[in-house]
Parts: C-alpha cells; structure tokens; sequence
C-alpha cells in the first residue's frame, strides 16, 4: 500500500490541526517529530509433517518526541486521532519548558528508493505459501534416509510510516521484508545433530518461493547437519583462528559495532570512545555500515527521523574514523547524523543503531590464508553470543566449525566457543580476504529492549590468537 496520505485517510484526523499540535509541541525543543506507523505481518511454522501455526497482526500508533539538550520527552499511543496526540503533546512540552531552543532544520532530502512499496503479504496467497513449507518438508525427507525432523517458517511484514515535523516538513517510506528458515535434523546411531538455513530482504515473497533458491536452502541446512554429524570434541586453548566470509560478520557486529554507536560514545562508556582519528585494528581493516543496498534486511531509503541512510566509513585501514549517529546524538557531538536513527515501532524511542555493517575485503586469496595455518579452527557459523559493549569482551557458539591442520581442513568440531575482546581482535588480524560476503538476510539486532532488522558481512579473516572454549585438548 503506497499511499502518502494514509494516516489521515484511513482515521480522518485534519492534517492540518495535527501539524499545529506538532508544531506547539515542539516550541522552544532542539528537535523531536511525531512518528505514525502502520504495519501488518504474518507467519507460518512447519513442525512434525503438518502446519504448527499461522499468525496475522495489524498494529498502528504514534510516538510524539521533544528533544531539549540531552533530554528527551516522549509519549505515544494506538489511538490515531486528533485527541491523542493532543494529549501526548501536553506530555512531550515538559521538557522544553523554560527552554530556548529552536528546533533544529529538518533532515536533507532524497529520491533514493531502496525497494519498492508493495506489500508482500499479497505477492503470494495462503495456499502458495503453505504449499512452500509442505514442499520443503517433503524436499528434504527425500534427501537423505538420516532425515528426522523438518522444520521450516516464513514471514512477511509491510511497514508504512509517515515522520511530521515543526514547520510542515514531513517524509513517508512503506518497508517490506520477508524471511524464510530451515532446520534439518539428522539421526545416525542415536546420535542427533542439527543444520540450519535462513534468508530474506526487502521484497515480496517471489524469490524465496522460486524452487531454485528453496532447495538451496534445504541442501545447506542438510550439508550442515550431516557435517555436525561427524563432528569431534572441539580444542581449547589460544589458537589461531580463521572466520569464514558472510554470516560470521555477526561477531564484528556485536564485538565492535555496538562500540561504534554514537550514544556510547557521546557518554564515553565504549571502549572507542574518543579515538577518532587513532589506529585502533590492524591495517588492511576497514569497516563501513551502509544503509542503502539494494533490497538488504538492514536498509532503509530514510532512517526513523527521515534522515536518508548513508555509507559510514568507520574504521578505514585500521584508522577510526567515525561514529554511527542519530540526530540527537550527533547534535550533540558536534557531528553529522549518518541515518542511524532507529526504533523498533511507534512506542519506542529512537537510538542510534547499526544498518548492514561489514569489514571490506582485503587482498589476500582465501585457500592461502587457510595454508597460512598450522594448527587453528575455521569458523563458518555462529549461533548465540554474549557481549559486553563498555570493553568489547565476548563469548560465541559456534555452530559450524573445523580444525585447521598443517593448513588443510580437518574435522568438523562441535561445542566451540570463541572468547575476547572485540577491540583487541581487531589489532590480530592478519590476513584479510578477497572474498567479502554479505548474510543471507536473516540478522535481527537487540539494543535496550528494541529488535530491528540488520545485515553484517566480512571476508574470510585471520586472527592471530584467539581463545577457543572446548572439551579437547589443543
């Protein structure tokens, strides 16, 4: 549904009247917007041969902000009329009360559209999509006789919102995104292992339905369970450690990303705070987030405040060049917003967040950095993590990983973890790869209670010395 007027058609609410409540609200703030959305979404789950679940959700509210120096007013609510927000802004005025500030230029604009306005949840009907998950089901019993359980799921979501500001400005954008999973679960002698497979974007549904990219991902997830099927105790110990391109591009997100943000750093409680312009990683290791590729689970033709996303460079061959920022936090830096400003629905607030967020590739050809190792690990898929953002340090699950042996591969390795400081790998990279790989489309990133979609990606890296949790002796 593309209409730029939707708000106002579907509730009746005057336009105008509610600019001029926008427009008190705000009087004397730095900043601040009234935020409407409308979303609809669906799901399905496929368990045990059948349809498990089918779900389908509206939601619609406002989220009214005042911003006066560092602080914030904000109310919101799921009533769309005139009343409500009236109310709300008696509520956001008491922050700028005694306040003499003028509220700050909107953001620039652009004709930048990242995707397109459709709504996927009518690019495929209910049969077509329960089709795809008995299709899957059936697909990958018939792969292999150690097939014990299937379980797959899609969804679909369409986000429609609309950013009014003082003075008249407004901007609207209508988000689309899907994503589907696979979990394959094989059983050998008893022993059970499992494999998994996810993918999505902005789109409809059209590209994961097509036969080709389905069954790709019912063979991976496959090829994953039958190589964990075989898998040995993991080592322990500090070792060398290579991480595949792609999806391992999550622990550079987590480990370092969430340092790069500009609230921590405007608070100065990320260990990157005040580092700019200093080496802070190896050289050969550049680190960008950018919002505005193509069709990505983390892009955005505007940001939560209208900003339009943008490429932020911010580690450049090992140097630390900037911060991700929302227009708050920028203002108050002394900086630019780079479109990071973000919130998880119309009831939250928004905070600086990252988009897609990837390390560059290097120079080096992956086959040589994996000869470059004598005795190490080679990761290639990680499930849960802990990280503290103050310092960096962090502890990861591998779910995917082999032993590196006189540089060859070796077994796969179960029950891996990997334990650091995000700041500190970053000065033990070694050797970077030529071979960047963006995620399928499948990261979701969670901040102060708020989950919004991201995308993370990097090359095949080389750190040298990493501490690796396991059951077996090095």
């Amino acid at each position: 549904m593309a209409d730029t007027d939707l708000f106002f058609s579907r509730t009746g609410m005057d336009r105008g009247k509610v600019q001029e409540t926008v427009d008190g609200a705000l009087k004397g703030a730095d900043d601040g917007e009234l935020f409407l959305e409308y979303s609809q979404s669906e799901s399905f789950a496929f368990d045990d041969g059948r349809l498990k679940a089918a779900t389908f959700d509206t939601s619609q509210g406002f989220g009214l902000r005042s911003v006066a120096g560092e602080a914030t007013g904000y109310a919101h609510a799921t009533e769309l009329s005139e009343d409500a927000i009236a109310r709300a802004a008696r509520t956001v005025r008491a922050v700028s009360a005694g306040h003499s500030g003028t509220v700050a230029a909107g953001p620039a604009r652009s004709n930048v559209k990242l995707y397109t306005d459709l709504d996927p949840l009518e690019t495929a009907g209910f049969e077509k999509k329960v089709k795809l998950l008995e299709e899957i089901n059936a697909y990958a019993r018939g792969k292999d006789s150690r097939v014990h359980q299937v379980s797959a799921s899609l969804s679909g979501e369409w986000q429609h919102v609309e950013i009014m500001r003082a003075g008249g400005e407004h901007y609207t954008d209508t988000r689309p995104l899907v994503r589907i999973n696979v979990q394959v679960v094989v059983e050998q002698n008893g022993r059970q292992e499992s494999g998994s497979y996810g993918g999505g974007g902005r789109s409809g549904y059209d590209t994961f339905i097509d036969a080709k990219y389905w069954r790709a991902a019912v063979d991976e997830a496959l090829r994953q369970a039958l190589a964990n099927l075989e898998s040995v105790p993991a080592p322990a110990g500090e070792m060398t450690v290579v991480l595949g391109p792609g999806w391992p591009g999550i622990l550079l997100h987590e480990a370092i990303g969430h340092g790069l943000e500009g609230d921590f750093n405007r608070k100065k409680t990320s260990a990157f705070a005040g580092l700019l312009g200093q080496r802070v990683a190896a050289p050969g290791v550049t680190v960008v987030d950018d919002g505005t590729i193509d069709g990505r689970r983390g892009s955005l033709s505007i940001d939560d405040e209208g900003t339009p996303t943008s490429r932020t460079v911010l580690i450049e061959d090992g140097i630390l060049k900037g911060y991700m920022q929302d227009r708050q936090n920028a203002r108050l830096m002394g900086l630019a917003p780079t479109g990071n400003g973000r919130r998880l629905s119309y009831s939250s607030p928004v905070m600086p967040r990252m988009t897609n967020t990837y390390m560059l590739g290097g120079k080096a050809d992956p086959k040589e950095i994996l000869e470059s190792v004598k005795n190490g690990i080679y990761a290639v898929n990680f499930g849960g993590g802990q990280v503290d953002i103050t310092n960096g340090k962090f502890v990861f699950s591998c779910t995917e990983a082999y032993k590196i042996e006189n540089g060859k591969l070796g077994a796969a390795i179960k029950g891996a973890t990997l334990i650091g400081s995000g700041p500190e790998c970053l000065t033990r990279v070694g050797m970077v790869g030529s071979d960047m790989k963006l995620d399928t489309g499948v990261g979701t990133c969670g901040k102060n209670g708020q989950s919004v979609p991201v995308g993370v990606g990097q090359p095949t890296i080389r750190l040298d010395g990493l501490t690796v949790g396991g059951t077996a002796a090095a």
